[in-house]
């Protein structure tokens, strides 16, 4: 084993050295012939025949001395008898005579000894090295001692590259996925997309959660109002102000309907969700607020109406297909989400609305102002609401109308 150590130490060092510049398989491939070349003088061409099923999806055909234009090696050689002998015999191997090369055009091309080393990955055969000699060249132990040294860098790097393309392949599928979902798309989708793509099949789950429902009070006027292009305009910036608190809060925004978002909160506990998302509900009133006064030469003020639900909901992946386009998200389904934007809708002069069990989690930590039972639209049996930020004119003009 210590035959030509000098000169096989060397190389190694010298290959690997300029395969660790690359991640690109093909590179590796021609670094890897232009290697085998130098140290075998005889060879008239060296190949590195893929035998990996999926090597066509990440290696492309390489320039072959012996031909005249580009050639996938394992459709010119691998019937060779020389590679189906080292496949047969799962070793190195040498033919004194072989066959010529027989071109495209039926030219033929005569060589030499030509010689057949296997790469290795654990007990599978990924490759094989192929070297064609010239005509009454022969090969020599240290040719034959360094082509083995050669394969077994070769399966490691080969075998790097190709998990490296496959990351790359994975991450463009996740970005055409991604490429789908709208600017608003929950934080969510994205971590799963990214991080746990398995998961966009997984089963609902039931999971204690805050819904926040906001609306824009006052946009149907608006719309009539103002042409499309300017509604749209503000109602973008008004949203975009809201990004950063919902998401400051731990808030997934996870739908938009032109003039309204939900927003879930699901990362905490039960009652830290819930103080996440009247933390939230403030902010947003906060930023309406300034928002109001910067527009107000040109708009009328425009009131976010908000309602906070809180209990247990099925929390997963929820999938829309169309006929053009399939759009993903992570969503929140049940009563809780039902009452959540049915107490937005009745609120009114940008109030704040939450249910019962949102006010039992966040008792003493806020004022609480009882509105008392009231019938809501699209829910069966009377609810109790409460307010966090109490406008006694709007709340009876809203009595009133009911």
């Amino acid at each position: 084993m210590n035959k030509y150590y000098r000169e096989r130490f060397e190389a190694q060092r010298r290959l690997t050295k300029k395969l660790a510049k690359t991640t690109e398989v093909n590179e590796i491939l021609e670094t890897l012939r232009a290697e085998i070349r130098n140290l075998v003088p005889a060879s008239m061409e060296a190949c590195i025949l893929m035998l990996d099923p999926e090597a066509r999806k990440y290696t492309r055909p390489l320039q072959c001395a012996l031909y005249d234009r580009p050639v996938n090696c394992l459709s010119c050689k691998k019937d060779r008898a020389t590679i189906q002998k080292a496949l047969s015999a799962r070793k190195g191997v040498v033919i004194s005579k072989t066959d010529p090369i027989v071109r495209p055009d039926g030219t033929t091309v005569d060589t030499g000894p030509e010689a057949a080393m296997p790469v290795f990955v654990k007990d599978d055969i990924l490759a094989v090295i192929n070297v064609v000699s010239q005509p009454g060249a022969r090969f020599t132990k240290k040719d034959f001692y360094l082509m083995k040294d050669l394969s077994e860098i070769a399966g490691n790097a080969i075998m790097a590259a190709k998990n490296h393309w496959a990351i790359t392949q994975e991450k463009i599928e996740i970005t055409q996925k991604l490429a789908h979902l709208s600017p608003f798309v929950p934080q969510s989708v994205r971590r799963i997309v990214e991080t746990n793509p398995e998961l966009l099949n997984q089963e609902k789950e039931s999971r204690e959660v805050s819904v926040l429902f906001l609306d824009l009070e006052g946009y149907t006027r608006l719309s009539a109002n103002k042409s499309a292009v300017e509604v749209n305009d503000m109602v973008e910036e008004m949203f975009s102000n809201f990004v950063d608190p919902i998401h400051r809060s731990g808030g997934d925004i996870n739908e938009t309907a032109g003039d309204g978002l939900m927003i879930i909160f699901k990362d905490g506990d039960a009652g830290a969700n819930a103080v996440n998302a009247v933390k939230a509900a403030f902010d947003i009133h906060e930023r309406n607020r300034q928002l109001n006064r910067k527009i107000g030469d040109h708009f009328e003020a425009v009131n976010v109406n908000i309602g906070i639900n809180s209990g247990v909901a099925l929390l997963g992946m929820t999938v829309f297909k169309g006929t053009l386009e399939t759009r993903m998200t992570y969503t929140a389904t049940g009563p809780v989400t039902n009452l959540a934007a049915r107490l937005a809708d009745y609120a009114q002069g940008g109030d704040i609305l939450i249910g019962e069990e949102t006010r039992k989690m966040i008792d003493a930590l806020w004022p609480v102002y009882d509105l008392g039972i009231v019938s809501l639209k699209g829910i069966n049996e009377p609810q109790q609401v409460y307010s966090l930020l109490r406008n006694p004119i709007e709340v009876v003009q809203k009595r009133d109308q009911t």
